[in-house]
């Protein structure tokens, strides 16, 4: 059977009657061929539809089918060029957009630290990212500015972030190339980390005062950390660039956690925003059911 013709039958279609007081059971949950896009720019990442599409170019022809627009791979700096090119051709030939991929990610003092050794370091993997970020067509690239340092004034740990940040900027600025510095919650995943909150990572885009440097709001992270998720957007929304996704608990698709997504998400069209949202969670169900639940949750907080 061809997969446009096992995708033609709509989510949750039940079968006809067999008889007139024999009911058939419901047919198993399937999606329409070539669904209409979803109004917003939601991105899965390569291995979310697995079950349904294997390697890269075909899960990226399955995301086209069931109606996304944009993918995006942390960790496409570390796949071989020749596939990133082959993905970057698939992409532009479907018409999909490319989200962030992770330039710099350590739980080390990094970006907070005032050293010239390391800051010659984040210069080159910004230049690394810059290479990438050209064969793939990306925009936006996720920064971590690291670990903080336990001897150190905050203060001043912000201070040489700016400063770093500055350097780094202007590596990505004549390419268009934007770093998105990801708050990351310190309770459930990351300890220790210097940015974990919105206001905080504001501040330092505030600083750095370069298109090149804004905000990823992992709504994941933030539900954890600070929640007031609409508010915080709102005020830190000239620096935000990029959106990630992920219900809370569980860190699955939306509808399994406490997070109003329909909500937020009607708020983020309301504002105009045209950006990508990275799908940055896992499947609350195994298998191809629990693949077919992802996209049926995302139609169910689209709707809006």
């Amino acid at each position: 059977m061809k997969r446009r013709d096992f995708l033609a039958c709509s989510v949750g279609a039940v079968g006809a009657g067999l008889t007139s007081t024999v009911r058939a059971a419901p047919a198993p949950m399937r999606l329409p061929s070539s669904a209409a896009p979803f109004r917003m720019k939601y991105a899965p990442h390569f291995g979310m539809f697995r079950h349904h599409a294997k390697g890269e170019i075909d899960q990226l022809k399955f995301m086209y089918d069931n109606g996304f627009r944009a993918i995006e791979d942390n960790w496409m700096s570390r796949k071989p060029v020749e596939l990133q090119t082959r993905i970057a051709k698939e992409m532009e030939r479907l018409g999909m957009e490319m989200g962030v991929f992770v330039a710099h990610f350590s739980g080390k003092v990094t970006f907070a630290k005032k050293d010239r050794a390391m800051a010659a370091s984040l210069v080159g993997d910004m230049r690394k990212a810059v290479e990438v970020a050209k064969r793939v067509n990306a925009k936006w690239c996720t920064v971590v500015p690291g670990g903080y340092d336990p001897k150190l004034e905050w203060g001043y740990q912000t201070a040489n972030a700016i400063d770093n940040l500055r350097r780094c900027a202007e590596v990505c600025e004549p390419s268009g190339l934007v770093m998105v510095l990801e708050p990351l919650n310190p309770w459930t995943n990351h300890p220790g980390l210097f940015l974990s909150k919105i206001p905080h990572g504001y501040e330092i885009c505030r600083g750095v005062n370069s298109p090149s440097c804004k905000i990823l709001d992992d709504l994941y992270h933030q539900q954890i950390t600070e929640g007031n998720l609409i508010p915080n957007m709102n005020k830190a929304w000239s620096e935000i660039a990029y959106f990630q996704i992920g219900d809370n608990p569980g860190r699955k698709e939306p509808t399994t956690g406490e997070i109003n997504y329909k909500n937020v998400f009607k708020h983020l069209h309301k504002r105009g925003f045209k950006g990508i949202l990275g799908m940055e969670h896992g499947n609350s169900r195994k298998g191809k059911e629990g693949e077919l639940a992802v996209i049926k949750a995302y139609r169910e907080v689209d709707s809006f």
